[in-house]
């Protein structure tokens, strides 16, 4: 996946999302604190029919992701579908707002949606809309009205979301809290072919800002010229997954060697099950279904990573006869039991709560959960050796 060298990743970014009935007013809600026509208005029920995404800068909190929902109370068949894909958008939300109709109060749907925003530890607030028309007043301090059709208490609004967002922790790195000031990193970044021409996927193109943000130095190489950087005396090299065999080859074993994808592993909390789960890949057994998952819907090459090479060298490292299944974006089995095995990507496009989401979802059913480069490691048998860095941390 490429990556917009001027915009804040968007898994980088708080997702605000907002919920509630048809017609409560949540697309004009929307499109009142972000000053933009972001979502279609309408008086008739059911005018947003798909979960509506946008990346913006929102003030006073800088860059974010909004998403306004289908309403959760939508019938029928594909209603019901509508109302599935409303509840999944809960999996990455960081701030759930609620829109309720003033004049008509709070339902019985709205109750479970507070419950499973309790339930699931997601900050929320609620918002009771068309207070314009409303002579109701609500004293609950979790709650806030507003019109937005008269741009009524749409500031107050933002300052209230603004103060729900927990302030990331600055230790948090991709790999510059293992750096000191002048360091040298050899990254090694074999141009992808999923990658438009001149560009850099995404996980690169952060590492090389945190790196240097560190003040240390960079030094990026193709696999073919990574032996000549050598004479740089790096710290440690990062690798793409994919050239894991060649690599470990070519650098010295007092050298220590990770990849991007074991990088965004610890990065995003899932590294200590996805150690775990690239171990269980020699219990494999003929029959077994394994689900890989990729976290972007980039367009699928000959020579995929995730549907062809990633099952072809399972398949070889186990010599068992397995079935795989795929899910790409935000698809993902809400039943996963019967699955023996998920590798999923390193989730770069994906923000840490959905991550943290997958990775509990397999938890509870038991089943091993693992990504890209911690198995790829594991199968070129340095799994060991691309995580010693990070040990402590596991």
């Amino acid at each position: 996946m490429a990556a917009n060298l001027n915009q804040t990743p968007s898994a980088e970014r708080p997702h605000i999302a907002f919920f509630g009935k048809r017609n409560a007013g949540k697309s004009s809600v929307v499109n009142a604190i972000t000053g933009q026509e972001i979502s279609i208005v309408a008086d008739y029920k059911g005018t947003t029919t798909d979960p509506v995404t946008k990346a913006m800068e929102l003030l006073p909190l800088g860059p974010v992701v909004i998403v306004d929902t289908p309403g959760i109370d939508d019938e029928g068949l594909v209603g019901e579908l509508r109302v599935k894909r409303a509840r999944q958008i809960l999996n990455k939300t960081d701030i759930a707002v609620l829109v309720i109709d003033s004049a008509i109060g709070k339902s019985e749907e709205d109750k479970e949606l507070i419950e499973l925003f309790i339930k699931k530890e997601i900050p929320y607030l609620v918002v009771y809309n068309k207070a314009d028309i409303s002579d109701t007043t609500i004293t609950d301090e979790n709650s806030i009205q507003v019109s937005a059709l008269k741009n009524t208490n749409i500031t107050e609004l933002k300052e209230r979301i603004a103060s729900l967002v927990k302030i990331e922790n600055d230790s948090k790195k991709i790999v510059s809290d293992l750096l000191n000031e002048d360091d040298v990193v050899i990254l090694v970044t074999p141009i992808d072919s999923s990658a438009p021409k001149g560009r850099m996927i995404l996980p690169q193109v952060q590492s090389i800002r945190d790196v240097i943000d560190k003040h240390a130095v960079c030094v990026v190489v193709q696999p073919e010229q990574l032996k000549y950087a050598l004479k740089f005396n790096p710290k440690m090299v990062i690798t793409d997954s994919q050239v894991f065999n060649k690599v470990k080859s070519i650098v010295p074993e007092n050298i220590p060697l990770t990849s991007f994808s074991i990088l965004f592993a610890r990065y995003k909390g899932l590294l200590k099950s996805a150690v775990n789960g690239a171990n269980h890949l020699s219990r494999l057994k003929d029959d077994d279904v394994v689900l890989i998952c990729e976290g972007c819907t980039h367009h699928r090459q000959c020579d995929d990573i995730g549907t062809v090479k990633l099952p072809d060298w399972i398949s070889d490292f186990t010599g068992k006869k397995l079935n795989f299944e795929f899910t790409s974006g935000g698809s993902f089995p809400e039943n996963l039991e019967k699955y023996s095995l998920i590798v999923h990507c390193g989730g770069c496009m994906l923000n840490e709560r959905e991550i943290r989401y997958r990775n509990k979802s397999a938890n509870d059913a038991g089943v091993p959960i693992t990504n890209y480069g911690t198995l790829i490691a594991h199968i070129n048998g340095i799994l060991e050796r691309s995580i010693e860095i990070f040990k402590n941390n596991l």
